[in-house]
C-alpha cells in the first residue's frame, strides 16, 4: 500500500472537484478530501447518490460541499463551461481535479466489440477527462498549487487481451497525463499525475472479475493515501508520473 500518513489538516481552503463520487473509489476519496479539511465537488450522473455523500460529509461536520450532477457520457462542451463558470463564481479557484469516474465497457475480443460500446468508453474515458480538463485550467491556474489526477489502470500500461476499449482508454489517459504535465513543467504550478489504484473492493471490480472473492481486496477508503499525497501540497514537486496506490 502506499506509505503516506496525511496530517488531518491537509487539504484545509482546498477545493477539489472530484467525478464519480456518489460511489466506490469517488465516494471513498470525498469523504477523504472532506475529512482533510477540503471543500469537495461532487460530481456524477446520479444525484441521489451525490445527495447521500453530501449528507455524510456534513453530518461529519466537514466543509459543506458542493454538488453537481453531471452525465459525461452525454454532457456537451457548454455544459462544461458552464460548471466552470459557476465553481469560477463560487470558489475562484480548484486546486484539485480528480477524474475518476470510467466506462468499463465490453470484455471481450477487439473484432467483436460493437462500435457504439467502444465510443461510449471512450467519451466517458477519454473525451470527459480532456474536456473537464480543459475548461478548468483557468480555476486551476488561480490556485497556488493544483494537482490533476487522472485514473489509470495496470491494463492501461501493458495492453491486456479481452480489455478491448477499456485498455485503450487509459492508455489514452496516460497520453493525456504525459502531455499536460509536460505542457505544465516549468510553465505554471499545476501538476499532473495518473493513479492506477490497483484491485479494489468496488462494483466495477466485481464486474470485470465477476468470479472473484471480493474480501480479498481492500476497500476503497484503505487506498485513499495515495490520493491524499497527490492532492496536497507533499506532491508539489511531482508531476507526469505514473503511480500505483498498492
Amino acid at each position: 500500500m502506499f506509505d503516506y500518513t496525511a496530517p488531518a489538516d491537509l487539504l484545509k481552503d482546498r477545493v477539489i472537484l472530484i467525478t464519480g463520487a456518489g460511489d466506490g473509489i469517488g465516494r471513498a476519496c470525498a469523504l477523504s478530501c472532506a475529512a482533510h479539511g477540503a471543500t469537495v465537488v461532487l460530481v456524477g450522473r446520479t444525484p441521489s447518490k451525490l445527495e447521500a455523500v453530501y449528507d455524510e460529509i456534513e453530518a461529519a461536520g466537514h466543509p459543506q460541499p458542493a454538488l453537481c450532477p453531471l452525465n459525461l457520457e452525454t454532457a456537451l462542451e457548454k455544459d462544461y463551461e458552464d460548471l466552470a463558470d459557476q465553481l469560477f463564481d463560487t470558489f475562484g479557484k480548484l486546486d484539485g481535479l480528480v477524474h475518476n469516474a470510467a466506462e468499463l465497457g465490453p470484455r471481450t475480443l477487439m473484432d467483436t466489440v460493437r462500435a457504439d460500446a467502444w465510443l461510449k468508453v471512450m467519451q466517458v474515458n477519454v473525451n470527459a477527462p480532456f474536456l473537464l480538463t480543459k475548461t478548468m485550467m483557468p480555476l486551476l491556474r488561480a490556485a497556488p498549487d493544483a494537482s490533476v489526477v487522472l485514473l489509470s489502470s495496470s491494463v492501461g500500461r501493458k495492453g491486456r487481451a479481452y480489455w478491448g476499449p477499456y485498455a485503450v482508454s487509459k492508455f489514452a489517459v496516460e497520453g493525456l497525463m504525459q502531455t499536460l504535465a509536460d505542457e505544465q513543467d516549468g510553465t505554471s504550478e499545476i501538476r499532473v499525475n495518473t493513479l492506477n489504484p490497483g484491485a479494489t473492493r468496488t462494483k466495477m471490480r466485481a464486474k470485470a472479475y465477476p468470479n472473484e472473492p471480493a474480501e480479498n481486496n481492500p476497500e476503497p477508503s484503505a487506498i485513499m493515501p495515495a490520493f491524499l499525497y497527490l492532492l496536497g501540497p507533499d506532491s508539489r514537486d511531482t508531476n507526469g508520473q505514473a503511480l500505483d496506490a498498492q
